[in-house]
């Protein structure tokens, strides 16, 4: 009885074995088929990855070609940056609506140029076509420091208005340049000839006054304005002012009266700098 019982025991393991032993045999088969490959197979399975990742139909075959773009890109943003001041701080985006015909962004963009800075608030709605990608803005708001100046204003009503960013990004450049030049040129002096420059709204007001401490009550004020219309175009306009005590018109009328004409006069032969320094000179020879 017993002995029926282990060869029933026997057979069942012996069973239970065999069907072990095929069940490894077919898996070391799919293992096989599944992860070994000829030389040839893994060379093109690695060149469709390249062409997927990196983008071979763009003609960048490797990952050190686009390295090179890379560095060409960034060669060509530096040399923009110093070209128009212009450079970014911060930007954001993201997608209010998404629709067959199109997709609309809104865009949030700060920056500086030069000295000054700048914020944009933009949408942008991007439509696909079968060859191309055409862009569109659709709403644009920008915040500019020299807002107070009602020719900044206006000209940024006007960008807003015609929804131009090139035309922003273009006048900006030449309005900061000709601001920052100013700034400069007011620090110069001012550091030049402490006792004679006074910057009575600091070096980002538009004028400057020139006293002799010699004299009492005189004084000359440089307004130097830079205008910009509404179309983008920006010009320097430069000025003087006199304050004379009574006693010193009196005695030197004519120079006192003349002296306007003459500071328009050098600005057209000399530049604003050199016309500016010539007045300081005189300014401090005074008695």
């Amino acid at each position: 009885m017993e002995n029926s019982i282990f060869e029933a025991y026997e057979d069942e393991i012996q069973s239970l074995e065999e069907e072990i032993k095929l069940l490894a045999e077919k898996y070391e088969d799919s293992q096989q088929e599944s992860t070994f490959f000829s030389d040839e197979e893994i060379l093109m399975s690695i060149k469709s990855f390249q062409r997927e990742f990196w983008g071979e139909s763009k003609g960048y075959e490797s990952p050190s070609d686009l390295k090179a773009l890379l560095e060409t890109l960034e060669t060509d943003l530096s040399f923009l940056m110093k070209f128009t001041g212009i450079r970014f701080t911060s930007h954001s985006k993201k997608t209010v609506e998404k629709t067959r015909n199109g997709t609309v962004r809104k865009h949030r963009l700060s920056g500086k140029c030069h000295s000054l800075s700048f914020q944009l608030e933009f949408q942008l709605l991007e439509m696909q076509n079968k060859d191309s990608v055409s862009t569109v803005i659709t709403d644009l708001s920008i915040v500019m420091e020299s807002g107070e100046d009602s020719d900044v204003s206006k000209f940024v009503s006007s960008t807003e208005e015609h929804r131009s960013l090139l035309t922003f990004f273009r006048s900006l450049s030449s309005y900061a340049e000709w601001y920052e030049h100013r700034r400069c040129t007011f620090l110069h002096f001012k550091g030049k000839y402490p006792d004679i420059v006074t910057l009575p709204e600091g070096l980002l007001g538009d004028y400057i006054i020139l006293r002799n401490p010699k004299l009492s009550g005189f004084e000359l004020m440089i307004v130097w304005k830079i205008h910009i219309d509404e179309e983008g175009r920006t010009t320097p306009v430069l000025d003087l002012l006199t304050k004379v005590p009574e006693q010193v018109l009196e005695q030197k009328m004519a120079t006192a009266e003349n002296a306007p004409a003459r500071f328009r006069s050098l600005l057209l032969l000399f530049g604003i700098e050199a016309a500016i320094e010539n007045l300081i000179k005189v300014v401090g020879l005074e008695k």
